[in-house]
């Protein structure tokens, strides 16, 4: 029997939005956790090993695969297929606990007073829970009705924007942020090639306060005042990590102003210009960036 069918009142039907690229370690586990929606939409792009075949194994996933312009575009385009009037949004590496689906299933039947909702995440480095860091009040906009709520026009940290409040779940997901030092130092050189394309796209500049005073100040702010330092050896190491990334952002969009200067112009990626993509709310309707994260 089905979670679906456990469930003893009606709810509105939910679509789950998993987006993917080479995930065949966690994608199973995340589409199991999800079993209980109506449908789960898999947006794939181009994996290289075993994902499309995982996720095409599961009679509840619709498939897709697509080019990757960043989390954003990735997630707008999904929520575009789908006709539910729910949409439930996940990362492979994220996994809905029961408590959450009977936080969720309990609120879609007693009818929901807001169209969009925000879940707090666990997060997990190294099979540690992180409880400091900044990271004990990491919360997204994830469970949202269908056309109420939007990603603006950014290739990465992007804000769910929606057209009111978006009131925070009891409940968190669970999020396994990196089983490996050498995988998640990639995530991160990744994901500061594409902040430092996001900030030389908004002509942004950088200089020593930025390189320097920036990277500094990330660890000063996680370790000590967010009090990474209760993580141990764990916080610490974390810690660090998230000041590289800082750094490696500024200092990236720095190196790509000398060498313009020069006449050697940065090798970008590419950018999502579908203006459907990026179709904001009516103005009288656009909120605010509701919560931060991807």
């Amino acid at each position: 029997m089905s979670a679906r069918s456990k469930f003893r009142s009606p709810r509105p039907a939910v679509s789950a939005i998993v987006t993917t690229f080479n995930e065949e370690a966690n994608i199973a586990a995340c589409i199991e956790s999800l079993l209980w929606c109506d449908e789960i939409l898999v947006v794939d792009s181009f994996s290289t090993d075993r994902t499309p075949e995982i996720s095409r194994g599961y009679d509840q996933v619709r498939f897709f695969q697509r080019t990757y312009f960043g989390s954003a575009s990735q997630k707008n385009w999904a929520m575009d297929q789908v006709t539910n009037d729910w949409i439930l949004i996940f990362d492979a590496d994220e996994r809905c606990t029961p408590a959450l689906q009977r936080e969720i299933e309990e609120l879609l039947a007693r009818g929901p007073e807001q169209e969009a909702y925000t879940i707090k995440r666990r997060v997990y480095f190294l099979d540690r829970v992180i409880r400091f860091s900044g990271w004990q009040h990491d919360q997204v906009v994830r469970l949202v009705r269908n056309g109420s709520a939007r990603y603006p026009n950014r290739r990465v940290h992007a804000d769910m924007i929606t057209r009111g409040p978006a009131p925070v779940l009891r409940n968190p997901m669970e999020h396994y942020m990196a089983d490996t030092l050498d995988e998640y130092i990639r995530r991160i050189e990744k994901y500061s090639f594409w902040g430092a394309a996001q900030n030389w796209k908004e002509r942004k500049r950088s200089g020593f306060l930025e390189v320097f005073g920036r990277s500094i100040w990330r660890f000063f702010r996680t370790y000590i005042f967010q009090l990474g330092i209760l993580d141990g050896m764990h916080g610490l190491v974390f810690c660090m990590l998230q000041s590289y990334g800082t750094y490696l952002k500024w200092v990236l969009l720095w190196g790509w102003h000398i060498n313009s200067a020069r006449g050697r112009m940065p090798s970008l990626p590419i950018f999502d210009d579908n203006e459907e993509t990026w179709r904001g709310l009516d103005d009288d309707d656009a909120g605010r960036p509701a919560a931060s994260g991807e």
